[in-house]
């Protein structure tokens, strides 16, 4: 895959928008930063260059910012995984099938893991791996992401409290901002705020049996696996909660009052589980890389 200049890294915008809206990206950011390591945090933060507790934050949303740049245009395509699937019949996610040549969610968030990974990159080239893989993790979890139809419900109009949307800009971000229920135009304080609950759920909460569960497909060595895993579980809920009935019945119906009853919860979930496997998936690489260096160190000095 192509890379962006140092030019493009530096100068984008942190403070982007769009997928699983700011909101969503940001949260899953400030929760991975409460539970990564504290050798992570450092490694981290002296790789994004800032050594405030916003390290994550600041970049969730970097990578939709750049797809609609004269540089970064290459990546649009990076965001999601395309299942030709017919829900709610049949969901699933092949790789072979489904992925486009250019690259898909689940090859990017792998291609630059491996960046991430790569001692001979220089510094400002993993930097932009570390933005991407923050910003995949989370668009990997969300169920419209991991699907074709209408492009990704794109083409789906709905209604969200008698106003018209498509279905997919209600999975970004229609359902977590009614969910959290707080000032709208406060996106990073509110994911703040939701990040620390998620994280007091995820320690000793709701989800403190489930969580170990959430990284039984995690492999830092075959990073495609691992994100087609999480790929297929979301699309799974694009049969039992985002289409539940198919495409035509849900066109033109509210969906403030049941399906929104139903839908939270997996909204929820989705946010809770990307930002704890994102600190997981963080915590490995930055191991893996200090492994590597401290190999090529005793390596120079057996050479010696």
């Amino acid at each position: 895959m192509r890379f962006l200049s140092i030019l493009t890294v530096l100068g984008a915008s942190a403070y982007g928008a769009l997928a699983w809206g700011s909101l969503g990206h940001v949260t899953t950011a400030y929760l991975a930063s409460h539970l990564v390591s504290n050798s992570t945090e450092a490694f981290f933060q002296n790789l994004l260059r800032d050594e405030t507790s916003d390290y994550l934050g600041k970049v969730a949303t970097w990578a939709d910012t750049i797809r609609y740049t004269r540089w970064g245009r290459f990546t649009s395509v990076f965001h999601f995984i395309d299942a030709k699937d017919e829900p709610p019949t049949y969901c699933g996610v092949e790789l072979a099938r489904d992925c486009k040549p250019e690259g898909c969610v689940v090859t990017a968030l792998a291609n630059y893991t491996a960046r991430l990974l790569d001692p001979e990159l220089p510094a400002w080239e993993r930097n932009q791996a570390a933005r991407f893989v923050v910003h995949f993790v989370g668009d990997i979890h969300q169920p419209l992401h991991d699907e074709n139809v209408a492009r990704g419900g794109n083409g789906i109009y709905v209604l969200w409290q008698g106003r018209r949307f498509n279905l997919h800009y209600v999975w970004d971000s229609a359902i977590a901002e009614r969910l959290i229920g707080r000032n709208r135009r406060k996106p990073y304080d509110n994911a703040k705020w939701w990040a620390e609950e998620l994280a007091v759920q995820i320690r000793e909460g709701k989800f403190v049996e489930e969580k170990e569960g959430w990284l039984k497909d995690v492999d830092i060595d075959d990073a495609t696996a691992t994100a087609l895993a999480w790929a297929r579980e979301g699309n799974a809920y694009v049969c039992s909660h985002v289409l539940p009935e198919g495409p035509l019945a849900i066109e033109g119906q509210e969906l403030s009052g049941e399906y929104y009853d139903k839908a939270a919860p997996v909204v929820e979930l989705q946010i809770a589980r990307a930002g704890y496997r994102m600190a997981a998936w963080l915590d490995l690489i930055a191991r893996r890389f200090q492994e590597q260096g401290a190999e090529r160190e005793e390596d120079l000095w057996e050479e010696l």
